[in-house]
């Protein structure tokens, strides 16, 4: 994924992200098949669950048993969240499959604007967050480390305290900035976070692209955008936007935008970016992604017979947008007016069979006999329809 775009680089976040606020008692041979599904859609990255505790999220206590039973699949790279050192050891038992960060990467300095949110969700204060900076620096330092990156998280707003200003968030980043130059180590990734689903294309483009001229040497960068106002899809473009092929985004997602946060006040509501609508917009900016979204959708209908319900995402709903001849809709259909029936563009007619059909004769269109032959519906630099009778041309000169 590159060019006049940014190198994007996404993960599936559906088992981990999506899972922590769904049922417990889904069952773990459902979780795995979904997770070979998924391996099978074209994504190159997909988290599998946590190594945490079962006290506080329990839909991750058989997480041992789905990494022991799903298949891996030869160019996936497949990762786990473990947030202490017990769950680093639980994780290092299934590596591989599993890819472990190594801990000789790229050192971070990271901190919660909203401290309310860093208590409720760690038990850890946004002072707490920051007096840690000084151990990250020093441990970086002895290793010889020769870049860093800084970062928050609840960057665009909170649901407890109010709205963080794109100046705000500047401050901090400066902030960070300057511990790095102090002992001469290169800043070369920034990143932002989104739990409360507080996201804003126009501060996305704003932050990054304040970031670019102010610290050039920042190619790194990384969004987590939650959609609990539905801004996670367009806030990725704008981010995307902000970047040039000089760059590389990370960007995360799940199927059907599931996803949620027991902390934050929002629930399943806070959902993620759906993966399958991220990816129908790539592939209409012209970014290859190298998903089946045809496959991806087939998971999506997976997962919502897991979870009983509708997920939040769209593509898997209406379909993608029907480009050749082979997938445009009927013009003769029915009314279709179940998100079942709808579901024709991929299980065919049979779906909306019976429905109320209104019209006395066929539908008939100069523009549809022309695509049914094959050709364009209009012609930008031909006669077609302007040259046409029907079409409306000058006939009255002015007094």
């Amino acid at each position: 994924m590159a060019g006049q775009y940014p190198t994007i680089l996404y993960t599936e976040e559906g088992l981990r992200e999506g899972m922590q606020i769904e049922d417990q008692n889904i069952p773990v041979d459902a979780k795995v098949e979904l997770l070979d599904a998924l391996s099978e859609t074209g994504l190159k990255e997909i988290v599998v669950g946590s190594f945490v505790s079962p006290k506080y999220t329990p839909q991750m206590e058989r997480i041992d048993e789905i990494v022991s039973k799903f298949t891996p699949k030869p160019g996936v790279t497949y990762t786990a969240l473990a947030l202490n050192a017990r769950g680093i050891e639980r994780a290092k038992e299934y590596s591989p499959p599993l890819t472990l960060p190594t801990g000789t990467g790229r050192p971070s300095l990271r901190v919660h604007q909203c401290d309310v949110f860093a208590r409720r969700n760690t038990n850890r204060s946004q002072m707490q967050e920051m007096a840690a900076w000084e151990g990250v620096i020093r441990d970086a330092v002895e290793r010889g480390a020769k870049e860093a990156g800084i970062g928050t998280n609840a960057t665009f707003g909170s649901n407890f305290v109010g709205d963080f200003s794109v100046d705000m968030t500047l401050k901090f980043l400066e902030k960070q900035h300057a511990l790095w130059d102090a002992v001469g180590i290169k800043v070369t990734a920034l990143s932002i976070g989104d739990p409360m689903g507080w996201c804003h294309p126009v501060k996305v483009e704003q932050i990054f692209g304040r970031a670019k001229q102010k610290w050039p040497e920042i190619k790194n960068f990384n969004a987590h955008l939650h959609n609990s106002r539905g801004m996670a899809v367009v806030s990725s473009y704008a981010a995307i936007n902000a970047l040039d092929g000089n760059d590389t985004l990370r960007l995360q997602g799940t199927i059907g935008g599931i996803g949620g946060c027991p902390y934050c006040g929002n629930g399943r509501a806070t959902s993620m970016a759906p993966t399958e609508d991220f990816m129908h917009m790539l592939e209409g900016m012209g970014i290859e992604t190298g998903v089946d979204l045809d496959k991806l959708i087939d998971c999506v209908w997976m997962l919502e017979k897991m979870i009983d319900r509708y997920a939040w995402g769209h593509v898997s709903r209406a379909g993608p947008r029907p480009m050749k001849k082979e997938q445009f809709f009927d013009a003769n259909a029915p009314f279709v007016e179940t998100v079942e029936q709808a579901k024709h563009f991929k299980l065919g007619p049979d779906v909306y069979e019976g429905c109320i059909y209104p019209w006395n004769e066929p539908i008939a269109s100069p523009y549809l006999d022309r695509v049914q032959q094959g050709l364009l519906p209009f012609e930008a630099d031909g006669a077609w329809p302007w040259e046409e009778e029907f079409f409306p041309k000058p006939r009255f000169a002015a007094e």
